[in-house]
């Protein structure tokens, strides 16, 4: 959340202190071995990409690579929304209802995800669903976004970070939300992905639809 570099709103960019140079390096650092590795599994497939390769494509050193991301899955799966998005959870209206409230950030989610361009999210779902290794990284990754979400959960809803209701509100949106990207790149990203994200939020809140006669 799908892994937040990305575009923000007008509000929280004018609150937010100006990068120094060092950061927007790394930043940069990031962005090309991510476009090295996006562009090399396009030619040649996951399996055939090695990390030497991508260092080579980026223009760094193979060491940088991994001081940057531990594994090869995590240059696919790695984003930097995920604390953006907690500030934009926070900003919402206290009075709001909790689920308009991650209905709006789902959405801000596909959008800024998407601003690495279409074809990019195309992939990353793909390779989620394809790659065993991307698919059990995804795993172990929408569990710290999990942390960060059940924060903000208890934040907005007074009950306390670690009780049972919290953990399973949360990590059951973050379940949903995989299996959101799983689905639409199993179905050959048919639809619009915040649409199937708004279906997910649905059984959250409605339970399961009745079944059609």
């Amino acid at each position: 959340m799908t892994g937040m570099t990305a575009a923000q709103s007008s509000a929280s960019a004018a609150d937010r202190p100006r990068l120094g140079l060092r950061e927007r390096k790394k930043i940069k650092t990031r962005e090309a071995i991510r476009a090295a590795t996006y562009a090399l599994i396009g030619e040649q497939g996951y399996d055939a990409t090695t990390i030497d390769q991508i260092a080579e494509r980026a223009e760094v050193s193979p060491s940088t690579v991994f001081r940057y991301f531990p594994t090869k899955e995590d240059i696919v799966l790695t984003d930097e929304y995920d604390a953006l998005l907690l500030e934009e959870l926070r900003a919402r209206p206290a009075d709001e209802p909790l689920t308009d409230s991650l209905r709006y950030v789902m959405r801000r989610a596909v959008t800024l995800g998407m601003s690495e361009g279409p074809e990019v999210t195309r992939l990353r779902t793909r390779l989620t669903a394809e790659v065993p290794a991307v698919r059990a990284r995804m795993i172990e990754s929408m569990s710290a976004t999990g942390m960060l979400l059940r924060r903000a959960v208890a934040e907005r809803s007074g009950l306390a970070e670690d009780s049972l209701e919290v953990r399973v509100y949360a990590m059951s949106l973050i379940g949903g939300l995989m299996e959101v990207s799983l689905y639409w790149a199993e179905n050959g990203h048919q639809g619009e992905l915040a649409d199937l994200m708004d279906r997910a939020l649905d059984v959250l809140d409605d339970g399961l639809p009745a079944a059609k006669p």
